[in-house]
C-alpha cells in the first residue's frame, strides 16, 4: 500500500483540525427558524449510480444524525435539473447551510447567486463547479486530477514488463468533474511514456452495466487492448465481465487499474482480476458536519479541503479488505 502524496496529507491536516464529528439523517427536520435550536442542512445527492455513491450517502445521513443536525436530503436521480430545483427548495425553506455534490461542473451560477442573496452558505462536496468561487464557502473532496496521475503511476508499475501498453479508457459521466479531471491527470502523466497509448475512450457513466456494455464494444473494435483504465470500480467490474466473456483473463491478458476502492473492487483486486486501485474516499460525512457547524458559528473554513486516500496493489488487498467500510 502506498500513501498519498505528503502534500495532500498536510493539506487535510491543516484544514480538518478539530474532531470529525459524526453525522446524517434521511428526510427532513425542522430548521433553526422553527425554534428547535438545531442546525438544518439541505443536501442534494447526485443519485445512487455506484457503490461509492451509496456509501457517500450513508456517511452523510448517519453523520448528520450523530451530530444532531437536521438533514433535508434530496436524491437528484442523475438529473442536474433536479439538483438545481432541490437547492432552490432549500433556499425557500431557509435552511442554515446548503451542500451538494454537483452532477456537472457547469450551470450553477444562477442558483448559487440566489443562495448567496439569501445569506445561506454553500459547501460543495466531492465535486467542484466552474463558477465564481465567492459563491460557495468551501469544497470538500478528492483531487481528481491527482487521482488520474496516481492511476498512471500504477500502470507504470504493473506494466513495466510490457513493451507496448494499449489502453482502453472508461470515463465517468460526461461533464462531471471526476471524468474531466481524472482524464486530464492521466493523460498528462503518460504523455512522455512512448509505450503507453490510449487507443479508445468512452464514457461508462460510472455504472457497472454501462462499463460492461462499452467494454464489449471496445474488445470487438480494438482487439489489441491489453490494459484498461476505469475511472471507477463499478465500470471496471462491469468491464471484467465483458473481458471474461471474450475468453480473456482480467488482470493478466488485460492489466486493469480502477478508482474508488469499494469492497467489490477490493475483492476483485484480491482475486487478481484488478491490478491496482486508486482510492477515492466516500466517507465525507464527518468532515462535512464539522464544517457545517463551523460555518453556522461564523468560523472560517479552508476553501479547499482534500480527503486522505491511499493506493492499493494486489499485495495490499487481502489485508485491507476486513476493515473496508464501504
Amino acid at each position: 500500500m502506498i500513501s498519498r502524496r505528503s502534500l495532500l496529507t498536510a493539506a487535510v491536516a491543516a484544514a480538518a483540525t478539530g474532531g470529525l464529528a459524526a453525522c446524517a439523517k434521511d428526510g427532513g427536520g425542522t430548521n433553526t427558524g422553527n425554534g428547535n435550536g438545531k442546525i438544518t442542512l439541505g443536501f442534494s445527492q447526485t443519485g445512487s449510480e455506484s457503490g461509492w455513491r451509496t456509501a457517500n450517502t450513508k456517511s452523510i445521513q448517519e453523520s448528520a444524525t450523530a451530530a444532531g443536525i437536521d438533514l433535508k436530503f434530496s436524491d437528484a436521480q442523475g438529473k442536474e435539473e433536479n439538483q438545481i430545483a432541490a437547492v432552490r427548495s432549500f433556499i425557500q425553506q431557509k435552511v442554515d447551510v446548503i451542500s451538494f455534490s454537483p452532477l456537472k461542473v457547469t450551470g450553477w451560477d444562477t442558483v448559487l447567486k440566489e443562495a448567496k442573496a439569501a445569506n445561506i452558505p454553500v459547501i460543495l462536496t466531492d465535486r467542484g463547479v466552474e463558477a465564481d468561487a465567492s459563491l460557495y464557502v468551501s469544497l470538500l473532496g478528492s483531487d481528481f486530477t491527482e487521482e488520474g496521475k496516481r492511476a498512471a503511476v500504477m500502470f507504470k508499475e504493473i506494466c513495466k514488463d510490457m513493451a507496448a501498453v494499449n489502453i482502453a479508457q472508461l470515463e465517468g459521466s460526461t461533464g462531471s468533474a471526476p471524468a474531466i479531471e481524472r482524464t486530464k491527470g492521466f493523460a498528462e502523466a503518460i504523455a512522455s511514456e512512448t509505450k503507453f497509448k490510449i487507443v479508445v475512450t468512452q464514457t461508462g457513466e460510472f455504472t457497472r452495466s454501462k462499463g460492461k456494455e462499452v467494454m464489449e464494444a471496445f474488445l470487438k473494435s480494438h482487439p489489441e487492448i491489453n490494459a484498461l483504465y476505469a475511472q471507477n470500480d463499478d465500470m471496471g467490474l462491469g468491464a471484467i465481465q465483458a473481458i471474461e466473456a471474450a475468453g480473456k483473463k482480467p488482470g493478466t491478458d488485460i492489466r486493469i487499474v480502477t478508482v474508488d476502492a469499494i469492497k467489490d473492487g477490493m475483492t476483485a483486486l484480491a482475486a487478481g482480476k484488478i491490478n491496482g486501485i486508486v482510492e477515492c474516499n466516500p466517507l465525507l460525512g464527518p468532515q462535512l458536519m464539522e464544517m457545517v457547524k463551523k460555518v453556522k458559528a461564523g468560523q472560517t473554513v479552508e476553501k479547499r479541503i482534500i480527503t486522505i486516500e491511499k493506493d492499493f496493489y494486489q499485495k495490499d488487498a487481502a489485508a485491507a479488505l476486513p476493515t473496508r467500510q464501504y
